[in-house]
């Protein structure tokens, strides 16, 4: 249905409406845009818009989760989406570009006279960043029939509950359980997103198939020690917590390196007491976020970690408390689907390079709902969360074009793990 000429004009297409919708902004200076704010409204309300221009007919639940219907409605449903939040200061890519490619795709399908023995909707949702309030993925979960009531009564730092955000913005939180789609009625969830990452651009292709959304575990480290004046104690007899939680820093780091499954370690935060040029530090306490798209893997490392800690400790006669505050597990994405998606990218003459994705989205939410598959874009640099963050017209018009491809080819499949 599409030829090398329409990927031009798709990708251009994507583009100009990636603008559009980065100019929506809580500050004219830099993108932010969090869940359930007027500026979700506006962008919920173009993206709303553009699917009606599609040929699309709109409904939006009761968490703002904007929903294109493509197809008779009693017929069963695949569903493509992403999310249309961002975090502060953000890139104009992360999420809305999945949406888009969404809507340009069931256009060029709408347009071009398909039927299909199944229904599209498009899902454009609104709380994958978690930004505002201390949960995420919450409209996903409504739309996979899981939300927490409990969530209701969470605060944002101005201390709005997400039950009171849910009534400013328009709607009724009442209508939460009406947002649960029946799983006997699913197909499958797609999500294009762009990579994150720098393996596509290392690997010279614009289209990847994910794997797997990694496993996350995060923790809590304290190192306790002694504090001493940083001139009269000698280096033999001190007992540092800062150079303790350096070696297990680099414990973690080493661990990560040697495991066979794309594990990802950071320790992205540090805090180390009393904090004086002139002391020696006494307490340090020190995030790690340990990654893998293999659970077992994951668990063996923090495991591995656990015992050089305190193996650390020991030798450096320190104490070491170490707390898990967060755990996910990893979700595969389905065979069949990575399959027919990596087809599609074929079918455009590229090689689709399988990889799992480090980062979160919805599809870890709508994998308790269906099956799920994923479609990476390269992007620049590898760079995200970040106003220079960048996919080029060209990649998002073939990252369209293999989402048409996809729909075309895609039956009422018995879909295998």
């Amino acid at each position: 249905m599409t030829t090398p000429s329409d990927f031009a004009a798709l990708g251009a297409r994507a583009a100009a409406m990636i603008e559009e919708l980065g100019a929506i902004s809580q500050t004219p200076e830099h993108l932010t845009r969090f869940f359930l704010t007027p500026e979700h409204r506006r962008a919920a309300d173009l993206v709303a818009r553009w699917m009606r221009e599609a040929g699309l007919e709109v409904s939006e639940d009761a968490l703002g989760t904007v929903r294109g219907h493509w197809g008779p409605a009693d017929a069963p449903r695949l569903l493509i989406g992403s999310h249309i939040d961002t975090v502060a200061n953000a890139g104009k890519y992360d999420g809305c570009m999945g949406v888009i490619a969404a809507i340009l795709a069931v256009e060029a399908i709408n347009r071009a006279g398909l039927t299909r023995p199944y229904g599209i909707d498009i899902l454009a949702f609104g709380d994958e960043e978690g930004t505002r309030f201390p949960t995420t993925l919450s409209s996903s979960a409504a739309v996979a029939g899981y939300f927490s009531p409990a969530s209701l009564d969470l605060r944002d730092t101005e201390g709005i509950s997400l039950r009171e955000a849910i009534v400013a913005y328009g709607n009724n939180p009442d209508d939460i359980p009406a947002a649960a789609y029946d799983p006997n009625r699913v197909i499958a969830y797609i999500e294009a997103h762009i990579e994150q990452g720098p393996v596509l651009e290392a690997e010279g292709e614009p289209l990847g198939v994910v794997s797997a959304i990694a496993g996350a575990s995060r923790l809590s480290v304290t190192v306790t020690g002694e504090a001493g004046h940083a001139g009269t104690v000698p280096m033999r007899m001190r007992h540092d917590a800062l150079l303790g939680a350096a070696e297990m820093a680099l414990a973690v780091e080493r661990i990560a390196k040697a495991d066979a499954h794309g594990m990802v370690a950071t320790v992205g935060r540090v805090h180390v007491e009393p904090g004086s040029i002139n002391v020696i530090p006494s307490r340090v306490v020190f995030t790690v976020d340990l990654r893998s798209g293999s659970d077992i893997s994951r668990r063996e490392a923090l495991t591995r970690f656990e015992r050089e800690a305190h193996r650390i400790a020991d030798q450096r006669q320190l104490g070491v408390v170490i707390s898990a505050f967060h755990e996910v597990a990893t979700v595969p994405c389905y065979r069949d689907l990575q399959l027919r998606l990596r087809n599609a990218v074929a079918d455009l003459g590229h090689r689709a390079v399988t990889m799992p994705s480090g980062a979160g989205h919805d599809g870890q939410a709508m994998s308790r709902l269906c099956p799920i598959g994923m479609l990476f874009v390269r992007c620049k640099g590898g760079i995200s969360h970040n106003p220079a963050e960048y996919a080029s017209p060209e990649d998002m018009g073939l990252a369209v074009a293999a989402l048409v491809r996809f729909i075309e080819r895609f039956q009422l499949p018995q879909l295998s793990a």
